[in-house]
C-alpha cells in the first residue's frame, strides 16, 4: 500500500498574514466546509491568542467542522498554549502546533535566548500543549538556517516530550530542493527517535520554490505538507495545495504516497478563497489558473482534439472545472435557494438574513439571467457584514460622457444617518471615490484597484478590489454587482470599515 501524505492546509492562518487578506469569522467557515469537503486532513484555522476575533474563529470552525482536524497555532508560550486549547476544547479532533525559533540569527537577535533556553522552552511548549490533546505540531522557525547539530537536539528532546509532528519550515523560502530534501533524509538518520514521529514541511515561496521543495522533502520521507489554497501567504506565499496534491496524483510512478483529496473540490476553493480573500488567481497560474487548460497553438490544439493526453497530464474535470452549471433563476424559491447554499457550505444564523440574501438573490436575478454557485458566493461575500462595518452604501449617480466632465454622487449610511456627497472625477469610479473620501476623510492611501469577472459573459457581475494603507495598516475589500461602478464604491466601503475596525491582531512571528 501506498503510504498516505497528510495535507495540512494553513490558509485561514497563514494564508491571512497576506496583506489585507484578514477573514472574518463567518468566512474563515465558509472556507473550513470547503476544505473538509474537499478532503483536508488537518485545517490550521488561525492563531487563537493574537487576538479575541481570532480566538473566536478558530473557535467557529473546530465547532463547526466534523471530518478534518482542526489545529490551532501558538508561540512556545504557556498563555499562547492556553488560548489555543481553550478555543479548540469543541473540536472533534484538534491538534495544537507550537513554534520557536532556532537558527542562530533568531535566537540572538528576536528571542535573545541561548541555545539551552530554546531547547528547555520547546520541551514546556509540549508539555503544556499536552493537557489539552495528545495530537501536538512543534516547528523550530527557521529550520533552514539552523545548524544541524543543535536541530537534531532540539527534535529529540521534544519527540521525548510528546510531539507526535515535526514541521520543518522554511521560513523565509530560502533552501534548495535538493538542499531541503537532504535535510529531511539527515534529520529522519540522525535523531533516534525519528520513527515515532511524522515530518512535516512548510516551505515558503520567495525563490518560487516553495512547492519543488516540498516535493523533494516528500521524496526523501516527508509525509505531512504545509500548503495553501492559490499558494495565498506571507511575503511571496506558500507551497499551492493544488500543486502538491496534483503532482503527486499525476506522478504515482514518481512519488511512494499520495493524499486523499477529493480534486474535484480544488477549483471551486479557489475561487472561493480568492473571491473572499480579493486576491485574483493570475490565468496562467497552475491547475486553477483560467488558462491551465486552453490551447491557443494550432499545433497543440489539433494535437488535444485527437488525443486528449498529447498536451494535456490532467483532465481539466478532475480538479473541477467546467462544475459551475446554472442552477438557479428568478423562478427559484427560497427552499430551492437555502438548499442550494447548504450544498455550498452557507448557512445563516437567522431566518431574517436568509430572507434578506433571497431578496438580494431575486434582484440579481432579474439583472442576470444565469446565475453561477461563483455568484452565490459572491452575493453571501458581498452582503454579510461584521460589526464594524458602519457604512453602507445607500445609493449612487455616476456619469459618464465623451467630452464632458464625469462626476458621482453618493448617499453613505452611517448607523441611522444619511451622509450625501458629489464630485468630480477623471472617469465615473475616480467621481465616485472622490465623493466618498468628502464623508469619510480617511486620509488613506489607495494601493490597489482591481477587476474581475466573476463568471462568463456580459451580464457577469463585476468583482472588485480595492487595497488602502493608512500608517502601516493594509487592507483589502470587495464588492460584486452587475454595475461595476457600484461595485468599486462597495469595496472602496469594504475597505475602509476594515481599516477602522478596532480589532488588532499580533503577528504570531513577533
Amino acid at each position: 500500500m501506498r503510504d498516505h501524505l497528510i495535507i495540512f492546509d494553513t490558509t485561514l492562518r497563514d494564508g491571512e498574514q497576506s496583506p489585507g487578506a484578514s477573514m472574518t469569522k463567518e468566512e474563515k467557515v465558509r472556507i473550513a466546509r470547503q476544505l473538509e469537503r474537499m478532503g483536508v486532513d488537518v485545517i490550521e484555522a488561525g492563531f487563537p491568542a493574537a487576538s479575541n476575533g481570532d480566538f473566536e474563529a478558530v473557535k467557529a470552525v473546530a465547532d463547526t467542522i466534523k471530518d478534518s482536524v482542526v489545529c490551532g497555532l501558538a508561540r512556545a508560550i504557556e498563555n499562547d498554549i492556553n488560548r489555543a486549547g481553550e478555543a479548540l476544547c469543541g473540536a472533534n479532533a484538534a491538534r495544537i502546533h507550537t513554534f520557536i525559533a532556532t537558527s542562530p540569527i533568531h535566537m540572538k537577535n528576536k528571542l535573545r535566548m541561548s541555545p539551552e533556553q530554546v531547547v528547555e522552552q520547546a520541551v514546556k511548549a509540549i508539555k503544556w500543549a499536552r493537557r489539552y490533546t495528545d495530537n501536538v505540531e512543534f516547528s523550530p522557525e527557521d529550520a533552514g538556517r539552523s545548524e544541524i547539530n543543535f536541530l537534531c537536539r532540539v527534535l529529540e528532546a521534544v519527540i521525548d516530550a510528546g510531539a507526535k509532528t515535526l514541521n520543518i519550515p522554511d521560513t523565509v523560502g530560502y533552501t534548495m530542493p535538493d538542499q531541503f530534501g537532504e535535510l529531511i533524509r539527515t534529520l529522519r538518520e540522525r535523531i533516534p527517535n525519528s520513527d515515532k514521529v511524522i515530518f512535516s514541511v512548510h516551505c515558503h515561496n520567495d525563490l518560487g520554490l516553495a512547492v519543488a521543495n516540498s516535493l523533494s522533502a516528500v521524496i526523501n520521507g516527508a509525509r505531512q505538507v504545509e500548503c495553501t489554497i492559490n499558494g495565498l501567504g506571507e511575503r511571496a506565499g506558500n507551497a499551492a495545495l493544488e500543486e502538491v496534491v496534483m503532482a503527486v496524483r499525476t506522478r504515482q510512478d514518481f512519488f511512494p504516497c499520495d493524499t486523499r483529496i477529493d480534486t474535484t473540490h480544488i477549483v471551486p476553493a479557489s475561487k472561493l478563497v480568492s473571491g473572499i480573500t480579493g486576491f485574483p488567481v493570475q490565468p496562467n497560474k497552475a491547475i486553477v489558473g483560467a488558462n491551465a487548460f486552453a490551447h491557443e497553438s494550432g499545433i497543440h490544439q489539433d494535437g488535444v482534439l485527437k488525443h486528449r493526453e498529447t498536451y494535456e497530464i490532467m483532465r481539466a474535470e478532475d480538479v473541477g472545472w467546467g462544475a459551475n452549471k446554472l442552477l438557479l433563476g428568478k423562478h427559484s424559491g427560497r427552499n430551492a435557494f437555502r438548499s442550494r447554499l447548504k450544498e455550498l457550505g452557507i448557512e445563516f444564523e437567522s431566518e431574517e438574513l436568509l430572507n434578506t440574501m433571497f431578496v438580494r438573490f431575486k434582484d440579481l436575478a432579474d439583472k442576470k439571467h444565469e446565475i453561477f454557485d461563483e455568484d452565490l458566493h459572491a452575493l453571501v461575500s458581498d452582503e454579510v457584514q461584521t460589526p464594524e462595518e458602519h457604512y453602507r452604501l445607500l445609493s449612487l449617480t455616476a456619469h459618464s460622457e465623451t467630452g464632458e466632465t464625469p462626476f458621482a454622487r453618493v448617499v453613505i449610511a452611517a448607523g441611522s444617518n444619511e451622509l450625501h456627497a458629489e464630485s468630480e472625477g477623471s472617469g465615473p469610479v475616480d467621481a465616485t471615490f472622490r465623493a466618498i473620501e468628502k464623508i469619510l476623510h480617511s486620509g488613506a492611501e489607495l494601493q490597489l484597484f482591481s477587476v474581475n469577472n466573476i463568471t462568463s459573459g456580459t451580464d457577469a457581475q463585476g468583482e472588485v478590489t480595492v487595497r488602502l494603507q493608512k500608517s502601516g495598516r493594509i487592507v483589502n475589500g470587495q464588492g460584486a454587482d452587475t454595475d461595476i461602478v457600484v461595485a468599486s464604491a462597495k469595496a472602496y466601503l469594504s475597505a475602509f470599515n476594515k481599516l477602522y475596525s478596532r480589532l488588532e491582531k499580533a503577528h504570531p512571528q513577533v
